[in-house]
């Protein structure tokens, strides 16, 4: 059986492959939308304390760290799923990372000490209800700091992202099937 892998596409690691496997959930960002993602994100990334829900293959915190964040937080509840991201980051020799199996939801209720300036959500597209309640979660928290941004990436068709009222569009695209925007949060 031939292995699966995704490169990453930017910063020090820019070319590592990281492995992947096999599973209805699994949904890795578009290399497309993720070079996008970073050239938004690039002047900002530095030194960032970044959370990633629903991690899947953990590819955007590991971008982020191949891109000199400081540290991130990355959320997976599917064993097999967060297994695999385990293994990737293993290889990568940095432990700038807390990976933890759990859902989101869960994690972002029972930890709302912690502020983070970037937020990745790629929710599974499947469950058209969770986006929302992770935003309401993340503004009901306040976890994302002043200036913060919050990456949703989700189905073209979906028209029910609720944004909460201090979070600007800063940047949105269609690609394909998918939407994404990079919010930005102007409440103190």
């Amino acid at each position: 059986m031939k292995k699966k892998y995704i490169k990453i596409i930017s910063g020090k690691w820019k070319g590592k492959k990281i492995n992947t496997i096999k599973h209805k959930y699994l949904k890795p960002t578009l290399v497309i939308i993720r070079k996008i993602l970073f050239e938004w994100l690039k002047k900002y990334i530095k030194n960032k304390i970044c959370l990633e829900c629903f991690a899947g293959t953990a590819i955007l915190s590991i971008e982020s760290l191949s891109n000199k964040a400081k540290f991130t937080f990355i959320l997976e509840k599917n064993y097999k799923i967060y297994n695999n991201i385990k293994k990737n980051l293993i290889q990568i020799k940095k432990k700038k990372y807390k990976l933890i199996n759990i859902n989101s939801l869960i994690w972002i209720k029972k930890n709302s000490n912690i502020k983070f300036d970037i937020i990745f959500l790629d929710c599974p597209y499947n469950n058209k209800y969770i986006l929302n309640k992770c935003i309401n979660l993340i503004k009901k928290k306040k976890i994302i700091k002043y200036k913060g941004f919050i990456y949703i990436e989700t189905y073209k068709n979906n028209k029910k992202i609720i944004k909460p009222k201090k979070w600007i569009i800063y940047k949105k695209k269609y690609i394909g099937n998918n939407k994404f925007y990079l919010f930005k949060n102007i409440y103190k």
